[in-house]
């Protein structure tokens, strides 16, 4: 195989690759990026003649950029699957997300494939059917999910932790980071998200999440990894565990 060949084939497993992780349909892409679905299809397949123009659209429509998308060499040698542990507001979504565009992997949040299978909300899971069930449908997703790991992200509801079979193999097969926080990040985090439910529900919440934090410490402390998000950027945070992971 020429150079070009290699190249067009390396463009079109990575489109492939990040447009399925962000499930995005080949006619979604076609309408963000402004090009055709035939050629998008050439270009998934490694035949297309893709100009820089073109190029710049794709990656524009994936969230990543034209050197990403084209790039030979492996960015990264991790194969198992990465795990981001953290109370809410600790940023695994974003900084997950994120990661994985870094690694070239599929983004998975676990909360999300919990809702699919039950076909319910998180909140009408636990208002409908309690903690126990919800604790049962998060450990048959997340064993179906590792049963032939692959490299991926994965963010975990924050209270996985204080389930021990399903923390035990979380553990076992993937490598499991921590991001932590100070207790006013993950509030200041979930209000400028727009989420005033804590406040509502519970005078005292506050207090309620500093102890939570406390309570779970021990719990999220064994994780392979600690990342302190305190006072970084999403990106920050993300590189920073892309280093961690590269050492």
């Amino acid at each position: 195989m020429d150079a070009a060949s290699a190249l067009l084939e390396t463009l079109g497993q990575r489109a492939r690759d990040l447009r399925q992780s962000r499930g995005l349909t080949l006619r979604a892409l076609a309408e963000t990026s402004g090009l055709s679905t035939r050629f998008l299809m050439d270009v998934e397949s490694g035949r297309a003649n893709i100009s820089v123009r073109r190029l710049a659209h794709l990656a524009d429509a994936l969230a990543t950029t034209p050197a990403e998308l084209v790039t030979t060499t492996t960015t990264h040698a991790q194969s198992k699957p990465i795990a981001l542990l953290g109370l809410r507001g600790a940023g695994k979504t974003s900084i997950g997300k994120r990661l994985a565009r870094r690694m070239h992997v599929p983004f998975v949040e676990l909360d999300r494939k919990i809702e699919e299978r039950a076909g319910l909300a998180l909140g009408e899971i636990f208002s409908l059917h309690g903690e126990q069930y919800y604790r049962k449908v998060e450990h048959d997703v997340l064993a179906e999910l590792l049963n032939a790991p692959a490299p991926m992200v994965i963010a975990v509801g924050g209270g996985l932790v204080t389930s021990p079979e399903s923390f035990t193999l979380l553990r076992h097969t993937t490598t499991t980071i921590w991001l932590r926080a100070r207790p006013s990040d993950y509030w200041d985090r979930v209000m400028k998200q727009g989420d005033r439910r804590p406040m509502r529900q519970h005078p005292q919440a506050r207090e309620a999440l500093r102890d939570l934090v406390t309570s779970r410490e021990a719990l999220y402390a064994k994780a392979d990894m600690t990342i302190d998000t305190a006072g970084l950027t999403v990106p920050q945070s993300a590189e920073r565990v892309f280093e961690r992971l590269a050492t």
